[in-house]
């Protein structure tokens, strides 16, 4: 363990000393290790280790959090102090009890990313770059980093929880740049694991590499799309970044508690087309946004969001769960003992529906077909969204026809669940890093092929 239980059972009892009725250790010990590589070379390399304690007490819906990297015994009772003075002012004399409790490992590691020798993570890093670099004469520029996480972290609190779990995860992000004349174009692919350099046994690092490349190719060799509302396709896979954002964002209780959800108040009611159902499942063995255990100490769950297109739970952690007076789902999530946790996505995806891959296509007389999407942002009060489109293409009676580029796609949460009027088959995920309240932390997001009967694309 990190901290010695009776330690531990101190700074709790400190942390509780003036009328908290609940309080929390956070401790974390994290290595992160980076290869870098650009303009056809290792550009950078680093290897660090970080440890803290963060500590919150709560009276009710209030709660007080500090942090500290002092982890003496005077300098965490120091901290829980701090955390105690800010919540309350009655002297409570309280007695803490812990117990050990293990929780089952569902995510297997074969080989720690920080066991490989440094030689041979470049070596992977370069193949997958080179492959880039050699798919086309006219790419002129790739990026990539290869990423090794190795977490440890172990949670105490005054109910007598007394626990610990590590997460190893491993992911390779390439960027390539296509070049003609004046024209610069961009691809991008980054896929990741809760899982050690075994991952690259399944995820060729060649193919992360070509996959970059061939999208900036294609966007440097389309043209322009012309704006307008029109029927759209969204591939599986990364495609599902839009749920999670225009979506996603407001079924967490961090926005729902507050009233601050567009989804507030609309449990057990129709939210979307009876085709769409979605999870939030942080239990998938080895996927990127997985834990044994959230950051609360509670065990992951499969939290069915959406079935047939009735709003059926929230997104919920412990602040949340005062909140809405609800249980907890497992999703309460940190990027480290520096920020308090918040109820936050893990591996969130709209399940496989009822429709044929090729009938969603065929369906389409004119339309956009958005093989993978980029970035956006959202409102979560009015879940009002922009999207990038990073690989589209148009579709004309039925078929995918000429590349576009400049695609965006605008709209709210609300009215693209409803908009979706037909779900593939083909269900696949893609990882990413979602930032909000309590930091930048690994998801996954995901979908099968879904057809939305209108929505505005942005272009020229």
């Amino acid at each position: 363990m990190l901290l010695e239980k009776v330690l531990l059972e101190e700074v709790l009892a400190k942390a509780s000393s003036t009328g908290a009725d609940f309080a929390e250790v956070f401790a974390e010990r994290t290595r992160r290790n980076t290869v870098s590589y650009l303009d056809k070379k290792i550009d950078k390399i680093s290897d660090g280790v970080y440890t803290g304690v963060g500590i919150r007490a709560f009276l009710g819906t209030r709660t007080a959090y500090a942090s500290t990297t002092d982890l003496s015994r005077s300098g965490l009772l120091r901290c829980a102090q701090d955390v105690a003075d800010a919540i309350g002012t009655i002297p409570s004399d309280v007695s803490v009890c812990l117990t050990g409790h293990v929780f089952p490992n569902i995510h297997e590691i074969a080989v720690l990313t920080n066991d490989v020798p440094l030689k041979n993570r470049i070596s992977v890093l370069k193949a997958g770059c080179e492959a880039a670099l050699a798919h086309d004469a006219l790419i002129s520029q790739v990026s990539g980093s290869l990423l090794g996480v190795d977490r440890t972290f172990l949670i105490a609190n005054t109910e007598g929880l007394y626990t610990q779990d590590r997460v190893v995860r491993t992911r390779m992000a390439i960027s390539a740049v296509a070049t003609l004349k004046d024209e610069k174009q961009s691809g991008f692919f980054g896929p990741g694991g809760c899982m050690g350099m075994e991952f690259f046994d399944t995820h060729k690092p060649e193919e992360i590499g070509t996959v970059a490349a061939s999208q900036a190719i294609t966007n440097l060799r389309a043209d322009y799309i012309k704006a307008g509302q029109m029927t759209v396709a969204i591939e599986n896979g990364f495609g599902g970044v839009i749920f999670h954002e225009a979506c996603g964002h407001s079924l967490e209780a961090t926005s729902v508690g507050i009233g601050a959800s567009q989804m507030c108040g609309k449990l057990g009611q129709k939210i979307a087309n009876e085709k769409v159902s979605a999870v939030d499942d942080g239990t998938i063995p080895n996927a990127w946004g997985s834990q044994n255990i959230d950051d609360e100490g509670l065990k992951t769950t499969r939290n069915l969001l959406i079935e047939n297109g009735i709003l059926k739970n929230y997104m919920i952690d412990r602040l949340g769960s005062r909140r809405l007076n609800m249980p907890r789902t497992g999703c309460g999530r940190r990027e480290d003992y520096s920020f308090e946790p918040t109820s936050r996505m893990t591996n969130t995806f709209i399940l496989n529906g009822p429709d044929k891959n090729e009938d969603i296509i065929k369906s389409i007389e004119y339309g956009l077909y958005c093989k993978a999407m980029g970035g956006g942002s959202v409102d979560p009060m009015t879940g009002a969204f922009n999207f990038a489109v990073q690989e589209g293409y148009l579709i004309r009676n039925g078929e995918v026809c000429e590349p576009v580029r400049g695609a965006s796609l605008i709209g709210t949460g609300s009215q693209i669940l409803q908009d979706i009027d037909m779900v593939g088959q083909n269900l696949g995920r893609g990882q990413g890093m979602c930032g909000s309240a309590s930091g930048s932390i690994p998801t996954d997001v995901g979908q099968p092929l879904i057809r939305v009967s209108k929505i505005t694309v942005g272009g020229r």
